[in-house]
């Protein structure tokens, strides 16, 4: 082929023999050949992904397909280099779990196979973590290939859950149980793991892990766990709308008595800061507002926020007559170690559980439920919230859940108990009312009040508390009352003024065009016409030489357009004798657009009927002419 010429990677790669198989098949042709060998060569992997033949046979005889489900589930020799060590378990699992259907056929069928890769769990101590991997991504490509014989054969086994719950510590196991939740396609078979998991009580015994007796690696994935199951289930739910009977697991996670039992893992007894935080996760898990997630089912948010607002009563119910001791947390929290900061010392820092006990009251209050928020209010949590906000000023992480809080209450209708609302009311006015500095360092919460007091702003202007909040203005102390105002009309409005973001500059340099753009936005251009507009470009791109001498205007033409332009105000419905050089020009377009195929014998014809001198003076006259001609056509043509 000439230098311009291209040849197709296909064709490429077979004609100089870029694949590597014949190395392979060459070896492979040994009688003596050791599996160790053969996952020696860089390309095993590859030929088995492109089902070489002769490779599968060796890999698929019952001693090698044995030594490799072996060398994924048990520890490898200590002796020798360590990076070596697990070289052949990492080989072996990529090759059982490459997806290939003789692979998949092989171990789904092969029952003491399957006994092999279960023994794993049957270890007594704890598992080696990448082993743990290497054993979880096997067993995972069969639920998802192989999913009727991988679950008859794990409903067989009486002891599969005490196992995953013996070693839930470790997080590939944690996965295993995701998966066997997620790869499970046909609807009615993950009902019945689901129904299955339930009667084996995977829920209970998984809020038993969240307990102090237990370490914290327990503690973070049965957490986990639990809120994955709460999310799956959800959205399950909501894709699928047909379905026979609700989520057996979903139903147990949010009945009351079971979340009292975590809740009491929680707070009874030793606390642990590890089982506190991971059971707060599980409780906002329950608390989060559904949503559907499928395209086209926006019909579905009512019947998801109404499912959202049910399903978190039993949550609320356990929680009301915990809420004192959540409090207690926020006053006395567990003993932390002085944390030294660019900026000074925090001795307490806030600390992880008392953030998550925040999240976990701002969680609750925006259910909008009245006795939980009277309870609340009781207890003078949201001050308590307001006080750490001030204290803690470079803790933004706090300070969103505070505001998040504050204006969650103020957008929430006014509660039916008199005194609990005058209560709520003072909650909501103090924060951007009271001073805090003057001067020195900008604080960090500064935003968050700068949004604060907005929001009391707005809400006091219009809101479904503005009644309310406009009379307790009224009855704050008059000094108080008029450095609020000031704050208003003063610092406030200045802030606001300096986040406001011009989308579009208005200071601009005006340019001839400006005036054409004016004229053109008065007429409203079809798309189709657009579109025409946009192939003739394309067309004028790939203009041959003797086409450009043919095209555009000569002088006195172009004169003349010019003055048609200047004496006749320009209307997509001009007079044909006005859009005459123009109807030229498209019905040159598309003739080219129609004869294509003979521009070789125009460029011929035209270059036997004038030098190359010539040629190339008038393809640069016609390109200007065209460009000119272009700029001055009445803008209904393009």
């Amino acid at each position: 082929g000439g230098p311009g010429r291209t040849w197709p990677s296909g064709a490429m790669f077979w004609k100089f023999d870029l694949h590597t198989s014949s190395h392979l098949d060459t070896l492979l042709e040994r009688e003596d050949l050791s599996l160790l060998e053969l996952l020696d060569e860089e390309d095993v992997l590859q030929e088995c992904k492109v089902v070489n033949r002769k490779l599968l046979d060796f890999l698929l005889q019952p001693p090698h397909l044995q030594a490799m489900v072996a060398w994924v589930t048990q520890e490898p020799p200590a002796s020798g280099e360590e990076r070596l060590r697990y070289k052949y378990p990492s080989v072996a699992c990529e090759i059982l779990t490459s997806d290939v259907p003789q692979i998949n056929d092989a171990l789904g069928a092969d029952e003491s196979l399957l006994n092999r890769l279960y023994g794993f769990l049957q270890s007594s101590g704890s598992l080696n973590p990448l082993l743990a991997s290497f054993f979880s991504k096997v067993m995972g490509i069969l639920i998802n290939r192989k999913t009727d014989q991988l679950v008859s054969f794990l409903r067989k086994k009486d002891d599969f859950v005490d196992l995953l719950l013996q070693h839930i510590g470790t997080s590939a196991i944690m996965d295993l149980l995701l998966r066997l939740l997620t790869c499970v396609e046909r609807p009615q078979l993950r009902q019945d793991v689901v129904n299955w998991l339930n009667e084996e009580k995977i829920v209970q015994r998984l809020i038993e892990q969240i307990h102090p007796s237990k370490d914290d690696n327990q503690h973070s994935n049965a957490s986990q766990s639990l809120c994955d199951i709460i999310r799956l289930s959800r959205e399950q739910m909501i894709q699928v709308q047909d379905s026979l009977e609700p989520d057996q697991l979903l139903t147990t996670l949010e009945k009351q008595e079971t979340i009292e039992q975590l809740l009491s893992n929680m707070l009874e007894g030793e606390q642990s800061q590890s089982v506190i935080v991971s059971g707060i996760q599980v409780l906002l898990t329950l608390l989060e507002p559904r949503r559907p997630s499928v395209d086209g089912q926006l019909e579905l948010l009512a019947q998801a926020t109404l499912d959202s607002s049910m399903s978190s009563v039993g949550a609320l119910h356990a929680l009301r007559p915990r809420l004192s001791r959540f409090h207690q947390l926020l006053l006395e929290p567990p003993e932390l170690e002085p944390l030294r900061t660019t900026w000074g010392n925090l001795a307490p820092p806030l600390g992880n559980t008392r953030l998550h006990v925040v999240k976990l009251l701002a969680s609750a209050l925006s259910a909008n439920d009245p006795a939980l928020t009277q309870e609340l209010l009781a207890l003078d949590v949201p001050n308590t919230m307001l006080d750490l906000f001030f204290h803690y000023m470079f803790n933004n992480f706090l300070h969103a859940q505070v505001e998040f809080c504050v204006s969650a209450m103020l957008s929430a209708g006014p509660p039916s108990d008199r005194r609990g609302g005058g209560a709520w009311a003072h909650v909501q006015l103090r924060p951007p009312i009271l001073p805090r500095s003057t001067g020195g360092p900008r604080k960090g919460y500064m935003g968050h009040l700068t949004r604060l007091a907005n929001a009391l702003v707005q809400n006091t202007e219009k809101g479904p508390n503005a009644e309310q909040l406009g009379q307790l203005l009224k009855e704050l102390p008059g000094e108080q009352q008029e450095r609020w105002e000031a704050f208003v009309a003063g610092p406030l409005a200045e802030t606001n003024k300096k986040n406001m973001v011009d989308l579009v500059s208005t200071h601009h340099l005006h340019s001839s065009s400006d005036d054409e753009d004016d004229r053109l936005k008065e007429f409203n251009f079809p798309e189709e016409a657009v579109l025409q507009q946009a192939f003739m470009d394309f067309q004028m791109q790939r203009m041959t030489s003797a086409f450009i001498d043919h095209f555009g205007f000569n002088d006195e033409e172009f004169g003349e357009q010019e003055e048609n332009t200047a004496t006749h105000p320009t209307h997509p419905t001009l007079p044909p004798c006005t859009l005459q050089p123009n109807a030229n020009l498209l019905e040159i377009c598309y003739k080219d657009r129609i004869q294509q195929f003979d521009d070789e014998d125009e460029d011929e014809e035209e270059g036997q009927g004038s030098g190359e001198s010539d040629e190339e003076d008038g393809a640069w006259q016609g390109s200007q002419l065209a460009r000119g001609a272009r700029r001055g056509q009445p803008p209904g043509v393009r």
